[in-house]
Formats: C-alpha cells, structure tokens, sequence
C-alpha cells in the first residue's frame, strides 16, 4: 500500500500505559476571554488509565492498539522502545479505528487492529530526536 503519511513511521510493537488526563484549566482577562476560543478536550473518560500497544511511532505522534477513547481525548502515554528508551508524551486522540479490519494488498490481506492515533502535544526533545535518528537509522 502506498504509504501518504507525512512522517515516516517505526513499527513498534511496545506495550503501553495510557490515560485520560482531561486538560489544564486556564483563566483569562475577560478582555480576552471574549476573543479567545480553544479546541476543549473530551472530559468523559479523565482518570480512566488502561493498558495498550503502541503500533507505529513517529516524531509526531502513534498508533496505539487497545480500548477506544473519544476522539479529542487529551492523553498521557508510557512506554518503552527498545533502541530509543523509554517515552513518556502527552497527546491528543485525534483519529480512531473503531474495530479490527483488513485491507487487500500486494501480498494478501493487512491486518489493521482497533485503536487510535494520538499527536503528540508534548515528548522531550531528546526522545523525538532519538526517534527520528532511529526512523532514518
């Protein structure tokens, strides 16, 4: 399958704690809070932690198999990656596999598993970059 993905992506294969961390409240001049509008995170599942497997990692965010979370869900997600180290990020849900599915392909069927695709709002510069020396290798 053509790959039409911007960053290349690492097949992991990394177990994962995930959680629902909701976001920051944040207070503004009422100046500004008459102009000022935000993407707000899904709050329904904050506090809910739960075990996964991140799929594919790349600079920018993963794919991360387990449980459904609602689209916009502001996460914390643990793992380790063997030749990186271990990651810890914060990102947001913003795509989801509601199910286990397969697709044709070159060589027979792709198996793709349930799960969600979080962009990454925040991992240590030293982790991204020992993620992109570990992509280009």
């Amino acid at each position: 399958m053509p790959e039409h993905r911007r960053a290349v992506r690492l097949v992991v294969n990394a177990p994962a704690v995930v959680e629902s961390i909701g976001q920051v409240p944040m207070t503004l001049h009422p100046n500004l809070a008459a102009v000022f509008r935000r993407v707000d995170a899904d709050e329904s599942t904050v506090g809910r932690r739960f075990p996964a497997v991140v799929r594919d990692l790349s600079t920018n965010g993963a794919f991360i198999s387990g449980a459904q979370l609602p689209l916009l869900t502001r996460v914390a997600v643990k793992f380790d990656v063997r030749g990186i180290g271990p990651v810890d990020a914060i990102g947001w849900v913003l795509w989801q596999r509601t199910a286990d599915c397969q697709l044709p392909g070159p060589q027979g069927n792709v198996p793709l598993p349930q799960g969600f695709g979080v962009l990454f709002e925040s991992i240590p510069l030293e982790t991204r970059t020992a993620i992109a020396q570990h992509i280009n290798g």
